[in-house]
């Protein structure tokens, strides 16, 4: 990343926007300066079809587009060139009614790839097919490295060594990658483009989803995939081995498709070896000198991997005092803090640790959540509060050191799920860590628990990983279950509780 990232937004193209997205436009294609669409083209566009054009802005500023518009089936199984399909760049080829998402045009800004938003705007783009009920996705895209293998093979071959991954191709592989296939080789598709001798690939992506009731984008998700990782305690020659393995596990559980990664309390431990030699107050003050990167960096991860990450904790120095943090980084770049209420007589004696001040659900892009980190789960009154506030999902980052200590974390996360009637995922560190004080051995069990009810599993265990060996688990939680146990679950405990007897409430809030 060359520069920092505050915010990564997707929406709706606006007809503001025109400016940077000409800019913007006329950076991807240097070659074709002089085809950009005009703003008399993205005004018509947006006025027969505004759902279907997005972008991708990064601080504001438009870096990146897809175009799209809803064509005829027939029209995409004819012969076409890309003035055709477009209907000679009028876009009178649109019909609200008709079956097929095309896509005419997809750019990101050559300052910000790297970071996957392009697979954010394919994904956009699948999200939108499902939600409108249309039958496939097609475009015909370009095969630009293919002017270097002209004169030796055909594009069909071309293709083919593409699709095996004997050649690369920035735009083709790229495509493929994203569960497009191909349809046909087109000739002469558009006009200009020397470096794919004006061929084009017609690709597809199918919607299985299809004759489902429409949407529209953007509307949050009821089905929630969790990334746990329950990582190794393991000696660290440097922060950046700690990224390296973060960003396995990261890349691990977006690839299949997690909203949500959840890394442990105090993973970063293993970095305090260096500095063993000190009392272990001033070792884990040293450690919390890398909090502040450790943030940074895995705010580029939740853009890269278009996942929301909850880094677990860290110790962090403010005002002369040592907190527990830890940091919800969502996946538009943006940042929350958040913090252990309670301490445990451990880190009192050993740090001189200090319990924060507030707490609070956190919205997100699948709905409200809360985190707590590990001894508060042991006090009922916190979660309890945070499901008043409407959390769905709460995640408790934990670190234990002996079975004993993580059966309690366990069992009262188990409680807090079904007294509060929303899903519990819980996340922590396995295995030895020689050479840092205080910090020796860790037992866990990661798992996600449930209500306890008809819909959902007769123990209240959705899933949990095998005890103490490095993994990730998968998990989708499903929040249209805990709209109907709120409503017509076998108690309702949420509904149910004497209110003219007692309450709980935040002071000073």
């Amino acid at each position: 990343m060359q520069a920092k990232i505050n915010k990564v937004e997707l929406r709706n193209l606006e007809i503001e926007d025109y400016k940077q997205l000409k800019k913007s436009m006329i950076e991807s294609y240097p070659e074709m300066a002089d085809s950009y669409w005009g703003s008399e083209d993205i005004e018509r566009l947006l006025s027969i079809f505004p759902e279907g054009q997005l972008v991708i802005l990064v601080d504001g500023i438009v870096v990146g587009s897809a175009l799209s518009l809803i064509v005829d089936e027939k029209l995409v199984e004819k012969r076409h060139n890309y003035q055709q399909i477009s209907g000679d760049y009028t876009f009178s080829t649109h019909n609200d009614n008709a079956e097929i998402l095309y896509g005419i045009d997809v750019f990101i800004h050559p300052n910000y790839r790297g970071l996957r938003l392009g697979r954010r705007l394919y994904d956009a783009r699948k999200e939108l097919c499902e939600q409108l009920n249309l039958k496939a996705i097609v475009f015909a895209g370009r095969i630009p490295s293919y002017r270097e293998h002209a004169k030796k093979m055909s594009p069909k071959t071309y293709i083919e060594k593409v699709r095996t991954k004997e050649l690369y191709d920035p735009v083709l592989t790229f495509q493929l990658s994203n569960d497009f296939h191909v349809l046909r080789v087109i000739k002469n598709y558009l006009e200009g483009d020397e470096e794919s001798k004006e061929f084009a690939v017609l690709l597809e992506w199918n919607n299985i989803y299809y004759d489902d009731s429409p949407k529209l984008i953007n509307l949050k998700k009821n089905v929630i995939r969790l990334g746990l990782i329950q990582w190794q305690m393991r000696p660290l020659n440097n922060v950046e081995a700690l990224f390296e393995q973060a960003e396995f596990f990261i890349d691990a559980v977006s690839g299949y498709g997690s909203d949500f990664a959840l890394f442990p309390e105090l993973f970063t431990a293993p970095l305090m070896a260096d500095y063993n030699h000190l009392s272990e107050a001033e070792a884990i003050r040293e450690l919390a000198r890398h909090t502040d990167p450790i943030k940074k960096r895995f705010q580029e991860f939740a853009i890269s991997y278009n996942i929301n990450i909850i880094t677990g904790s860290m110790p962090y120095v403010e005002g002369g005092n040592l907190y527990n943090v830890g940091f919800l980084c969502k996946r538009d770049g943006t940042y929350e803090m958040y913090t252990k209420i309670h301490i445990t007589p451990n880190e009192v004696i050993h740090w001189g640790m200090k319990g924060g001040s507030e707490f609070k659900t956190f919205d997100t892009d699948c709905g409200k959540i809360g985190i707590l980190i590990c001894y508060d789960v042991e006090f009922p009154e916190l979660s309890r509060l945070l499901a008043d506030e409407g959390m769905n999902i709460l995640f408790v980052p934990f670190l234990t050191d002996t079975q004993n200590g993580y059966t309690r974390v366990k069992h009262c996360s188990q409680a807090r799920a079904i007294e509060n009637e929303c899903y519990v995922a819980i996340a922590g560190c396995v295995g030895n860590l020689p050479k840092v004080n205080n910090m020796d051995i860790q037992y866990a069990q990661s798992s996600v628990f449930t209500p306890s009810d008809f819909a959902f599993p007769s123990n209240g265990i959705k899933a949990e990983a095998t005890p103490n060996t490095e993994m990730t688990l998968i998990v989708d939680v499903d929040l249209n279950l805990l709209k109907e146990l709120h409503e017509h679950g076998s108690v309702k405990t949420l509904k149910d509780r004497r209110s003219d007897l007692y309450e709980i409430k935040k002071l000073n809030s």
